[in-house]
């Protein structure tokens, strides 16, 4: 309750300040304000969203290639700086991570709840990628349990391994 109360005081307060800065006095001359970045909760300082580069890691594990099964640590440099990390495609992957930022498309997020999906086995393949992208946190897992799955896996790789499929386990409906 007090949370909600001092919340609601902060809103109010911000609304009032902004509202007061539109209005300039006379013979003022107009001015462009500085956006300020506002802090989520528990975090300590602004910094902490825009640090520059990507740096992620990326596990997986049952791609049916056991060179592709592992931890993998990428990073990409801000701007389009330099790949590196332990990523056996970092430059590949740093690339396709560009794409997603230009297109400013999210390529962790969940499959949308109402989503239809076919209902096919695409393999065991499953994968957990963590870290900063793009200045935001990154918890994501992926698998291969249904069409829409594979396709958001398919749509990451070459950060997330091409995954052999058993084709005696596929079996669209």
């Amino acid at each position: 309750m007090l949370r909600r109360l001092v919340l609601t005081v902060a809103a109010t307060a911000t609304a009032s300040v902004a509202a007061l800065a539109a209005v300039p006095p006379a013979g003022a001359v107009p001015h462009t304000p500085i956006p300020l970045p506002l802090l989520e909760p528990g975090q300590s300082e602004p910094s902490a969203r825009s640090a520059p580069g990507d740096r992620l890691t990326v596990t997986t594990s049952g791609t049916g290639n056991p060179r592709a099964d592992g931890t993998y640590e990428l990073t990409c440099g801000a701007a389009g700086g330099p790949a590196g990390g332990s990523h056996p495609e970092a430059e590949a992957a740093c690339e396709r991570l560009a794409e997603f930022a230009t297109d400013q498309q999210d390529p962790f997020g969940p499959v949308g709840a109402d989503t239809m999906c076919t209902m096919q086995h695409g393999g065991p393949a499953t994968a957990r990628i963590t870290g900063t992208w793009h200045g935001h946190d990154v918890d994501a897992t992926f698998d291969r349990t249904n069409g829409c799955e594979i396709r958001r896996w398919e749509t990451l790789e070459p950060v997330l391994p091409t995954a052999r499929q058993d084709e005696a386990r596929t079996t669209p409906v």
